[in-house]
This record gives structure tokens, sequence and C-alpha cells, in this order.
């Protein structure tokens, strides 16, 4: 029945849900705005429910090195971008067929091989711009990404320019890119390009912590922190510590010593970080030079 009028769908035809809650239906937009007085703050109460279920839910599995399937680690010296097929790279992968490209008898200025599709290490800055520009035209999340460092550093030729990289970061987080949104929001939280907006900063954060970014999931435990909200806070800490985030265990840790987090809250988020750490292990901390 109609929230406002009490009129059933046999008389009016189909009811349509409140647009934000989900929870009443009206049957034309007039009822709707009519009931809304009565009708607010239901409706403001669950839309936060609805959105903390997305805030809090698990988030996706991290991507894996398309070599080795083993998730790819959160330090970005322990992971690469290729522009040549696309694909992120862990540095064990990397190490192992450049170590197989030594034994071949290769020499150093013949190393750099792609390990996923065995196209030469691009030999100019513009090779590698166009190979990246070729990427985008075709979608991929990572090719946006990766030009938007190119403007944020003033490299590869780029100059600098935070106008454009956040541009560009906001479509790589649409096609998919967590770590993009966590990079815009701290553009915000900042003002790098930007007038400085914290609320945005948080919006952002949020969407990429939504998508199993670790660092913004962090900051939003920061965030919550501060503002006194300490089990919201430890929320955010438990889901990025499980996730491997060291910084994240050590706010559990705290939360645990002081009262916030439970004894079994704090033994399953331990062991969970013990299992990702083990999960990302990698046969090398650094990327080699020549990459």
């Amino acid at each position: 029945m109609c929230a406002n009028c009490g009129k059933g769908e046999e008389s009016t035809g189909d009811l349509k849900f409140c647009n934000a809650c989900k929870l009443v239906k009206y049957c034309n937009r007039d009822c709707q705005i009519a009931h809304r007085p009565q009708h607010k703050k239901a409706c403001k109460k669950r839309v936060a429910e609805l959105q903390d279920e997305a805030l809090f839910k698990d988030p996706p599995s991290r991507e894996e090195c398309p070599i080795c399937m083993l998730p790819l680690p959160h330090d970005a010296e322990k992971y690469s971008f290729k522009s040549c097929c696309g694909k992120i790279l862990c540095v064990g992968c990397i190490v192992s067929m450049t170590l197989e490209e030594i034994r071949k008898g290769k020499k150093n200025d013949e190393l750099g091989m792609c390990a996923f599709c065995r196209s030469p290490h691009f030999s100019s800055e513009e090779e590698d711009i166009k190979r990246v520009m070729k990427l985008m035209k075709k979608g991929n999340a990572d090719a946006f990404f990766e030009r938007a460092g190119h403007y944020a550093e003033g490299s590869n030729g780029m100059p600098q320019d935070m106008a454009k990289a956040n541009d560009l970061w906001l479509k790589a987080g649409e096609l998919g890119c967590a770590e993009a949104y966590h990079n815009l929001g701290n553009s915000y939280y900042h003002g790098r390009g930007v007038e400085i907006d914290k609320k945005k900063a948080v919006y952002y954060d949020k969407l990429a912590a939504m998508e199993g970014d670790v660092l913004a999931r962090h900051n939003l435990g920061c965030v919550e922190g501060q503002a006194g909200n300490h089990q919201r806070a430890m929320k955010h800490m438990i889901i990025a510590a499980r996730a491997g985030y060291t910084p994240s265990l050590d706010s559990v840790k705290q939360g645990y010593m002081v009262g916030p987090v439970t004894k079994e809250e704090y033994e399953g988020t331990l062991r969970a970080y013990h299992k990702s750490l083990n999960e990302m292990k990698s046969e090398s901390g650094t990327k080699p030079h020549f990459f």
C-alpha cells in the first residue's frame, strides 16, 4: 500500500519504492513529497545503515599477479605496471624472469623482457607513453592510473599538473582502480590541484576502501578515531589489518590494550594478518634497477 494515501496497487497500479531507503512505497511523486515529513527520520536512519553495510562488508580479494597467482603486496615497490600488456606483476616474478635471462647469457642492455607477455622493455619514454595511451583507449584502469602519476610527478616528459592527474585518477577509479580513488581523496585532503574539501576526501577514501584499498581504509579509521568514534575506527582498522596492513594492526593492538577491541577480535585479526602476509610473499623486496 502507498505509505501516504493508503491505496493499494489494485487501484493505483505499480507502487514505487522510496529510492533512498527502499522501506516504503508510493503510488506517485506527489504522495512521496507529502509523506516526506513523517518518513524523513526513518529514511535517513535506513540510508545510513545501508551505507554502513556497504562500507564495512568484506572487501574484494586483493588483485593477483597473473604469473604466480599470489595476491599483490601493498608496498608499491614490490610490484610493477607493464605498459606493454597492461598487467601488474609482482617483483618476485620480474626478478625470476631477469635471473633466467642472465642464466641464458643475456647482457645487461638486453635485459628487461616482460615476464608476462615477453615484450622487450620500452626503449624510450615516448614509446612507454604510446603504450600507455593505447591501453587507455581500451579502458585499462591501471593505464589511466599510470598516466595520472606522470602528471602528478611531472615525469615521462609530462609537465607537473595535479588538476590533470586528478581527472585521470577519477577516471581510473570509475574503471575499478581503488588506489586511484585513494589518491584523489588525498588531493582533496591536502588541496593538490583542487580546493581542500575534507568531506570529498572521506568520500573518495570510502570508495577506495570498499574496493579493497588498505591505506584508504586506515585513513578512515584515523578520521573516525579523531572524531571520537572509536568503535567505528576499530572496524576500519580490523579490516585493513586482516588484509595485511601493519600500521592498522598496530592500531588494533592498541585498541585491544585500551578496550574497544576484544581478545577474540584481536586474536582473529592477528591470524588473518599473518595469513595475508604469507599469501603476498615475494622473492624480492625491491625493483631491479633497469625497470
